[in-house]
């Protein structure tokens, strides 16, 4: 379990996942595998008519067009394929990974990334469709696949240009899921040495100020320079904008529990909260 693998697709926001995926590999120390995968769509319609053929030579025309066109399609599919990689190890390097594979394999993404999950860290994907209210929930079913089956901790990217956090916001509820999250985040050396904040949403009381006092005091103990935030309210409602306003900065969560946490990010659509943030999210297992 040592690689971070930056799953790409030639799309609008490849170079900010690769640019995230080197961050974290150095961070990490860790080598970083750019993957590709080739997966087959749907043909198009034939243009040619056919309409006043009848018989079985007129079937074996359409049959011998499609495939000519499925071998056309696969061969550039790969060429382009070939080219995304070239210049995703150049950006790579040039962000100063030096450990660094490219893949490019035929099939299903999330069947590649079950694949080598035994060899993961870190896998991080980009999201394609950014939601402008809550009503909007659906994320690109790549990315809701990938977070619903992998057991790595998973980070995902939006499209805005990569910028180096500066500090990184804990989405906590108090629940054995947000403890978890704390004690995998004090453990971890890819958020070493950046301010952390504590953020629980929810009413004012005794209880969530205990709470986030000791998640501050664990992250303390491991060197982190750790503040917290009761923030009224439902997360969905008042963490992506408490975020955004932070700068430059990263949102990290826990992926599983029964908390409402829970239910944001592993509900019958995947999390309200995710799709909401206009910054990227780590979600931690």
């Amino acid at each position: 379990m040592n690689k971070v693998y930056a799953c790409i697709d030639g799309l609008a926001n490849t170079a900010c996942v690769i640019d995230w995926a080197a961050w974290s590999a150095l961070r990490l120390d860790a080598p970083l595998e750019l993957l590709h995968v080739l997966e087959r769509s749907a043909a198009p319609p034939l243009i040619t008519d056919y309409s006043g053929a009848i018989g079985l030579g007129a079937q074996e025309a359409l049959l011998v067009e499609l495939s000519e066109r499925d071998a056309q399609r696969g061969k550039l599919a790969q060429e382009a394929g070939r080219q995304l990689m070239a210049e995703a190890r150049l950006r790579a390097a040039a962000a100063g990974v030096q450990q660094l594979d490219v893949r490019l394999r035929h099939g299903d993404l999330l069947d590649s990334v079950l694949e080598m999950e035994p060899d993961a860290r870190l896998f991080v994907l980009g999201e394609h469709y950014h939601a402008s209210g809550a009503s909007k929930i659906h994320l690109d079913h790549h990315v809701e696949r990938v977070i619903r089956a992998v057991k790595r901790p998973v980070l995902v990217s939006t499209g805005a240009p990569f910028e180096v956090p500066t500090r990184f916001v804990i989405a906590f509820d108090g629940s054995p899921t947000g403890r978890k999250t704390i004690d995998t985040v004090a453990r971890s050396s890819m958020l070493k040495g950046l301010p952390a904040v504590v953020a629980m949403a929810g009413e004012e009381s005794a209880q969530a100020r205990q709470q986030l006092e000791e998640a501050r005091l664990a992250l303390a103990a491991a060197g982190f320079e750790a503040s917290v935030e009761l923030l009224p309210g439902e997360p969905e409602d008042v963490l992506p904008a408490f975020v955004k306003a932070q700068g430059a900065s990263l949102l990290v969560m826990g992926a599983y529990g029964h908390s409402r946490i829970r239910q944001l990010i592993v509900g019958s659509t995947t999390t309200t909260l995710l799709r909401l943030s206009e910054v990227p999210v780590l979600i931690l297992r």
